[in-house]
């Protein structure tokens, strides 16, 4: 059993979403907080984003998104097939990063969404974003490779349960 669950993210979670959109790491790679802000509330009220706080023995550290890859088309995603699914993460307390919790935990989404019945998991990070890809890659997401994207090259990474490296993407 996991050490890590997913819960809904409701509005009264905002104010704590807002404190880690601020945290250095976070706003390096999300960009500017407020505007985040606005896009993860938005989103509140979308049935097609699931929106997760992630806590790690019951203390709320991370937030975590997904969207099938075709509600919000993104051309580096095109050839994932029918009902893949898009994910984006970030650890929101500070003294979490750097301790092996961004790959468990993303692992466990992964798995959740495949057994739901998601073909794929993609993420796409920032190809600088160095630390991201690693924990991606211990969390079985598979890199594709780099792409431009509308805010810069990312890298496409997918996640299958049935996955052998250099057949999936």
């Amino acid at each position: 059993m996991s050490s890590y669950s997913f819960r809904e993210l409701t509005a009264a979670d905002l104010s704590m979403i807002k404190c880690w959109l601020n945290t250095p790491e976070v706003v390096r790679w999300w960009g500017e907080p407020a505007e985040q802000l606005a896009l993860i509330a938005g989103d509140l009220d979308e049935p097609l984003m699931r929106q997760w706080v992630v806590t790690h023995e019951g203390r709320p550290f991370a937030y975590a998104q997904a969207y099938p890859v075709d509600a919000w088309p993104q051309p580096h995603f095109a050839s994932l097939p029918t009902g893949a699914v898009g994910v984006d993460a970030f650890i929101g307390v500070p003294e979490m990063i750097g301790r092996g919790h961004g790959g468990a935990f993303l692992r466990a989404l992964a798995e959740m969404l495949i057994a739901e019945g998601a073909p794929a998991v993609a993420i796409d990070p920032d190809v600088a974003n160095l630390r991201a890809r690693r924990a991606y890659a211990r969390a079985g997401f598979i890199e594709c490779g780099a792409v431009a994207a509308e805010a810069g090259p990312v890298m496409v990474m997918l996640f299958r349960q049935d996955a052998r490296p250099g057949g999936m993407c």
